[in-house]
């Protein structure tokens, strides 16, 4: 069950923070609304993981969705075009 507190709870910190455990935020209402949650570092950590491999995997997919539209590239035009780009930056 989630931790719903108040916002002016918050001038007891310590009581709230004491609240925030690694699965568990803590959720900060104003005026009856949500407005903040309190997570764990290490949920903030997971959670930032997750959206960069989310990210990665659209981007992935829109790369496949690109080569199966367009054609796909050979490895030896890869490399050919890799040096010629290394080429053009010296």
């Amino acid at each position: 069950m989630p931790t719903i507190k108040p916002i002016s709870d918050l001038r007891n910190y310590g009581n709230v923070l004491d609240k925030v455990k690694e699965g568990s935020p803590v959720y900060l209402t104003r005026n009856g609304q949500g407005a903040y949650s309190i997570r764990d570092i290490r949920d903030e950590e997971n959670f930032q993981r997750a959206e960069a491999m989310i990210q990665l995997l659209s981007e992935l997919n829109a790369g496949i969705r690109s080569a199966d539209e367009d054609g796909w590239v050979d490895e030896t035009s890869v490399v050919e075009h890799i040096k010629n780009r290394r080429n053009e930056k010296r």
